[in-house]
C-alpha cells in the first residue's frame, strides 16, 4: 500500500468542515469496539480467576488423587502410602477416614462430613492448617475426642472454642429398646475458614484414631489422599497408579470428583466469549455505516482522484485504511482498558461495593465471596486479533463501493 493511500485515508479520518457528524459516528464506532473488547477481556479474566480460585480452594481441602478400598475399609493403608509415595509425581500422602454425621449443640443441629485425619500428615496434602481462625490442627490428639469445625458450621451451631457438642452417626447400636444411633461428645479445639461455603459450613475434622472408633473401622481407613507436583497431571498419575498398585483398591482424581463443576465453568466461559464477541461484532460493523456515509460525502473527491489517475484499487485502499484505523484505535483502547481493569479488579470491585452498599457474591450462594481475576495474555491476543479481523472485514463492502464510483456520474451535479 503506497504512502498516498495511507495519507489520504488518515486525512479522511480527521474532522473537517463538512463532516463533523461523520467524525462523531466514527468516535462512537471506536468507543463501541473499545468497550466490547474491554468487556470481553474483563469477563474472561474473571471467569479464569473464578476457575483458578475455585480449583485451588477445592484442592486445598480435597486432594489431587485418592486411593480407597472397594470394601468397607482399607486395612493395609501404610503399605499403600509407602507404594504411592514412590511415584516421582507424588509429593505427599496421608490416610483419612470419612463419614457423615449430625452435630448437635443445645437446640441447634447441623449435618456435616466428618473427616478423620492425622494432623502431622494432613499438612502434606491439604492447606487447612494455613486457614485456621482459632486453634491448631495439632490440637487434635487421639483419645481426647477433639473436633475442628468450619467457621460457618460453628456459627450455625453457636459454638466456640472449648464448647462440647454431640456427634451423632448412622452406625447404630442395638439396645433392648431397639436400634439407636451412636452418640459421642467432642470438644471444639479449632475453627478454620478456607473461603468456600461448601466446606466452611459442612466439614468437621477429628483425629483419625477417634474417627476409627466413631465409625467402627478398627485399624482400617477410608482411603489415602495424595498431593502431586502438578495438579493437572492428576488423571495421568491416577491411571498409572491404578495399573501399578498391588492392592485391591480404587484410584480416583480431582477431575472425576468435581468433573461436572469444572466442565460447567468451562462451558460458561465459552458461551460468554461467544456472546460478548457478538457485541464486538455489532460495534465493528458500525464501521460499515460510517464508511458508507463517508463514501457518499466524498463522492466528488473520489471522482477528482480518479480523473487525476488514481486506480480503483487505490480508492479501495484509502477507505480500508480509514476503517482499519477506526478499528485499530478502538481495539487498542479496549485492550488497554480491559487489561488495566482486569489487573486491578480486586481493588475496583470492593470500592464499588463500599460506595453503593452492595455485595456481588454472597458466600451463602456462591462458592467464592470475592470477585477474582486472572488475566491470561493468550486471551488478550485472541480477542485483539479477532476484533481487528472483524473491523477489517467491515471495511470491505464500503471500500469496494467507493472503488466502483464513476467520475462522470459523481461530478454530474457538482
Amino acid at each position: 500500500m503506497a504512502r498516498f493511500e495511507i495519507a489520504v485515508g488518515l486525512r479522511y479520518t480527521r474532522a473537517k468542515r463538512r463532516n463533523h457528524f461523520i467524525s462523531f459516528i466514527s468516535l462512537i464506532s471506536m468507543a463501541g469496539i473499545g468497550l466490547g473488547v474491554a468487556a470481553l477481556i474483563i469477563v474472561l479474566s474473571v471467569m479464569n480467576g473464578f476457575q483458578k480460585e475455585m480449583r485451588e480452594r477445592i484442592l486445598g481441602v480435597a486432594s489431587h488423587v485418592q486411593v480407597y478400598s472397594n470394601g468397607a475399609s482399607l486395612e493395609n493403608w501404610p503399605a499403600v502410602v509407602a507404594e504411592t509415595s514412590r511415584n516421582p509425581e507424588v509429593v505427599g500422602a496421608a490416610p483419612y477416614v470419612m463419614g457423615q454425621g449430625m452435630l448437635s449443640f443445645d437446640d441447634h443441629v447441623q449435618g456435616a462430613l466428618i473427616r478423620g485425619i492425622l494432623p502431622e500428615e494432613e499438612e502434606k496434602v491439604a492447606d487447612i492448617g494455613a486457614h485456621m481462625k482459632a486453634g491448631h490442627l495439632e490440637d487434635l490428639h487421639p483419645g481426647e475426642f477433639g473436633i475442628v469445625l468450619g467457621a460457618d458450621l460453628a456459627q450455625a451451631l453457636h459454638v466456640g472454642l472449648g464448647d462440647r457438642l454431640v456427634v451423632i452417626t448412622s452406625q447404630g447400636q442395638i439396645t433392648p429398646a431397639g436400634l439407636l444411633p451412636r452418640l459421642k461428645q467432642f470438644k471444639v479445639v479449632g475453627l478454620f475458614q478456607v473461603g468456600m461455603y461448601e466446606y466452611d459450613s459442612g466439614l468437621a475434622l477429628i483425629h483419625m484414631g477417634d474417627a476409627q472408633v466413631l465409625f467402627r473401622l478398627g485399624s482400617g481407613v477410608t482411603g489415602v489422599r495424595l498431593k502431586l507436583k502438578d495438579l493437572m497431571d492428576a488423571p495421568a498419575v491416577a491411571h498409572e497408579l491404578a495399573g501399578t498398585l498391588k492392592f485391591d483398591a480404587w484410584v480416583s482424581d480431582w477431575t472425576r470428583e468435581h468433573a461436572n463443576l469444572f466442565r460447567a465453568v468451562a462451558i460458561e466461559k465459552n458461551v460468554m466469549f461467544v456472546i460478548l464477541l457478538l457485541i464486538v461484532a455489532v460495534a465493528a460493523f458500525n464501521i460499515v455505516s460510517t464508511l458508507v456515509m463517508v463514501v457518499t460525502d466524498k463522492q466528488a473527491d473520489i471522482a477528482i482522484l480518479r480523473t487525476l489517475g488514481a486506480a480503483p484499487s487505490s480508492i479501495l485502499q484509502i477507505f480500508v485504511v480509514q476503517g482499519a484505523l477506526i478499528g485499530l484505535i478502538g481495539t487498542s483502547f479496549g485492550a488497554i482498558l480491559g487489561v488495566v481493569t482486569a489487573l486491578n479488579i480486586r481493588v475496583i470491585v470492593p470500592f464499588i461495593e463500599k460506595t453503593f452498599g452492595v455485595h456481588f457474591l454472597a458466600p451463602q450462594v456462591y462458592f467464592i465471596s470475592e470477585l477474582p481475576s486472572h488475566l491470561e495474555w493468550g486471551d488478550v491476543v485472541i480477542i485483539t486479533l479477532t476484533s481487528l479481523v472483524l473491523t477489517l472485514l467491515a471495511t470491505l463492502y464500503p471500500s469496494y463501493r467507493a472503488a466502483r464510483i464513476q467520475p462522470a456520474e459523481a461530478l454530474r451535479y457538482e
